[in-house]
């Protein structure tokens, strides 16, 4: 099975300015496409901007509405899938939700980040109740997680043991957290034999200051592509090969014991 390529789109667009976002997330496409990508990943709350304050209602839409439609058209014409970070909208209820788009336009899956992080997301969102979302791209069994999920290790081992062989992490990582992006998101990828992508914002943003450091660890905890502070497009590989030699070598799955870990829920 050939490598899935995948490109990291770090950048905070334009917050607020959803039609400009969606120009930038077309222009990255193309980018990405043009250097054999099949699979481009942007940050957490992308299509909108993350720190929107009471803008957020307004501009929360449904899984399938107008934002969606347009990036399933980026989708297409590009020819590779596409996740993006957006405010869901439920009836009443909004989500810090993520999607992903297939290369044909169709909707793979739709996330909702079930750990909200700081005074900002608990004002505005619902927590989702779903921990494993999972859609197969390319031979591989894709899973979502945004931000602050990645944080704890029993989401990321849930995916491990949902058979997750790529996880996607979109990401408002702000000043002086760096430290998850260096270093614990490498760790859960080598604990639970994946790869991960984990694909930030970055420079200041209303209140907050992203640091960007969006990166494409392997399941042996070694970071195959890492961005700088500031605006870029990353692109690395996912070898399916080198999982399964991973997982056949690391038996961390396999050596665990279930019936001692009662007492951690």
């Amino acid at each position: 099975m050939p490598s899935l390529r995948t490109a990291l789109l770090q950048s905070s667009g334009r917050p607020g300015a959803v039609a400009e976002n969606l120009k930038a997330l077309d222009e990255a496409a193309a980018r990405a496409a043009d250097a054999g990508a099949r699979l481009l990943v942007a940050p957490e709350l992308f299509l909108t901007g993350y720190a929107i304050g009471d803008a957020v209602p307004e501009l929360a839409e449904p899984a399938d509405g107008p934002g969606s439609a347009a990036i399933a058209e980026i989708a297409v014409r590009h020819g590779l899938a596409v996740l993006y970070g957006y405010p869901e909208r439920d009836g009443e209820r909004i989500f810090n939700a993520s999607q992903l788009i297939g290369a044909d336009g169709v909707r793979l899956a739709n996330y909702r980040k079930t750990h909200l992080f700081g005074c900002f997301e608990q004002e505005w969102f619902t927590p989702g109740e779903q921990t494993v979302v999972q859609a197969d791209l390319d031979g591989l069994r894709i899973g979502l997680l945004i931000c602050y999920d990645v944080e704890f290790p029993e989401n990321v081992r849930a995916h491990a043991l949902a058979g997750t062989d790529l996880l996607l992490v979109p990401t408002a990582q702000m000043h002086p957290f760096q430290f998850v992006a260096e270093s614990v998101v490498p760790v859960r990828a080598f604990e639970s034999q994946m790869y991960v992508a984990y694909v930030n914002r970055t420079g200041p943003e209303g209140e907050f200051e992203f640091v960007g450091l969006s990166c494409l660890a392997g399941p042996d905890g070694v970071v195959r592509t890492r961005a700088g502070r500031g605006e870029e497009l990353v692109i690395g590989e996912v070898d399916p090969e080198f999982l399964a030699a991973s997982r056949a070598a690391n038996p961390y799955l396999a050596d665990r014991r279930p019936g001692l870990y009662g007492s951690l829920a």
